[in-house]
């Protein structure tokens, strides 16, 4: 049994960590890199996509304060993140950190967790990008085939010359008299997904470049929503007050809403915050590790969680929570301005802004695939780099084309409770993994200390296991589900293969 709980050597994570050659990934990420990829990834699916969704469903115009709970959580654990990616500047994000500190057992058992975060998470923000790019083509007037735009059974209404779910429409409308289409898959997410597939393929400077302009288009784009959605509430404080009160709704039959519907609403949103462990998976693509890791990862935290209550405060202002619950809320919010240009261009930022976030998933998730693959606990062709782009390409390309067809016929609510659940095991293991490492190593040279240790470690694992606690219970039962499954891959050919298990048995022979 103890040979389950074998950490992988730090001398050998150091030695991975100076590897150079074609076959070892290319250094080429600076701290304003890193912080855009984290930017990236974090203002995205939680503004353009979730925050309608927790509003409507869980916390109403007290999402704002879902953000503030979710983004202390995240302070916790961007903290202890920052600690071990200065010290193991390895791809491979928790899964290295767990194999480090806590065994490889934990280690398999968190990898195998980030292949679902991360597969569920691409696809969560493939549905919202669809959403977005639906909403502003036919505000254009360009009408894409409406059964090929929302998952199976989906009804669609053509109303106000777009065609929208119902749950985005007003309230007492004579549904009989509008024209009607179900859906049948969204052709348009996955063709989403299989774009960007096509980008990481090309190389990570490429697509880091790429994301980095995209960043600064994206950060402009909310401003503008900031701007004239919070000029339009100042001349119409009376839609505001209504919209806003009752700012935290009483229960309901459902035990939604109230003060733990503050709780709920930050659990269904945590999936926003994903972008800091996603810098984490490039750690050896960044030129300077030691020292642009941690600016990376709570840089990125500290800009979006601001950006986060500012919108959601300004978007339950301009829509009634009620019918926020929809894959693109935030156009729903620009319309209710009646500020055409704005609206356009709002929604294109979104088109552009969940392109990056895509991205940075199916980066994170090639690169865990990559690590697990040179430790032996996955088969060579997951680690395969291609000799001239310098890419992940082989897992890159599996991993496009099975996570293109989630979001074709999955809702996206489902999805994005699976990147929550997933998400919060892997903060709750890299806090435990910084206190055992304090523990077991107090000498070991730290460029970036996490403060107050163990207290903030024991509460990033307090916090975070709270906040999972308010998921829905089939969320708990697909993740056990899932990890099932990886135990049953573990034991069948990981534990036999692993190279830490193999060099164990060398130094006993």
């Amino acid at each position: 049994m103890s040979r389950l709980f074998r950490v992988k050597p730090m001398s050998h994570l150091h030695a991975e960590a100076g590897e150079e050659g074609e076959h070892t990934l290319k250094r080429s990420l600076g701290a304003l890199n890193l912080v855009t990829l984290g930017i990236g990834a974090i203002i995205g699916a939680g503004i353009f996509v979730l925050t309608g969704k927790a509003a409507a469903l869980h916390a109403g115009p007290a999402v704002a304060l879902s953000f503030v709970l979710a983004g202390i959580v995240c302070a916790f654990a961007g903290l202890c993140y920052a600690e071990f990616a200065s010290i193991i500047p390895i791809a491979g994000s928790a899964y290295t950190y767990g194999y480090a500190t806590l065994g490889e057992l934990v280690a398999w058992i968190i990898g195998w967790d980030l292949v679902l975060e991360y597969a569920f998470g691409a696809a969560t923000v493939a549905a919202g990008w669809s959403g977005y790019l639906n909403s502003f083509l036919q505000q254009l007037h360009i009408y894409m085939p409406p059964r090929l735009t929302a998952v199976p059974g989906t009804n669609l209404y053509f109303y106000q010359e777009k065609w929208q779910p119902l749950n985005a429409l007003p309230h007492g409308l004579n549904l009989a008299a509008l024209p009607h289409v179900t859906a049948a898959f969204n052709l348009v997410a996955m063709i989403g997904v299989l774009l960007i597939t096509a980008v990481l393929v090309i190389g990570i400077k490429e697509s880091a470049n790429f994301n980095s302009a995209i960043v600064i288009v994206k950060l402009g784009i909310v401003g503008v929503f900031l701007v004239v959605g919070g000029g339009f509430l100042l001349s119409h404080p009376s839609l505001a007050w209504h919209n806003w009160h009752p700012f935290i709704p009483p229960v309901d039959a459902n035990g939604n809403f109230g003060l733990m519907g503050i709780a709920t609403g930050a659990s269904s949103i945590f999936f926003a915050y994903i972008g800091f462990d996603a810098v984490s998976t490039a750690a050896q693509e960044a030129k300077n590790p030691k020292r642009d890791m941690p600016i990376g990862i709570l840089g990125s935290l500290v800009v979006c969680t601001i950006l986060y209550i500012l919108v959601s405060t300004v978007l339950t202002g301009l829509v009634n929570y009620t019918q926020l619950n929809v894959a693109d809320p935030v156009a729903l919010g620009i319309d209710a301005t009646g500020v055409g240009w704005g609206s356009l261009l709002v929604k294109l930022g979104a088109v552009f802004g969940l392109a990056t976030v895509m991205l940075v998933m199916l980066l994170g998730q090639s690169r865990v695939f990559f690590s697990m693959s040179r430790d032996g606990l996955l088969p060579k062709w997951f680690s395969a780099v291609h000799p001239k782009f310098r890419t992940p390409w082989k897992s890159t390309i599996l991993v496009g084309v099975i996570v293109a067809i989630m979001p074709a016929f999955k809702d996206i609510d489902f999805l994005s409770d699976l990147v929550n659940i997933g998400t919060l095991l892997a903060f709750t293991i890299v806090c435990a993994g910084v206190w055992v490492l304090r523990v077991r190593h107090p000498e070991m040279e730290r460029p970036f200390k996490t403060p107050f240790v163990p207290a903030v470690p024991i509460l990033g694992i307090v916090t975070a296991l709270f906040v999972m606690s308010r998921l829905p219970r089939v969320t708990w039962e697909v993740m056990i589900g899932w990890l099932l499954i990886g135990l049953v891959i573990y034991f069948g050919y990981s534990v036999r293969h692993s190279k830490v298990q193999k060099m164990k048995h060398a130094n006993e022979a």
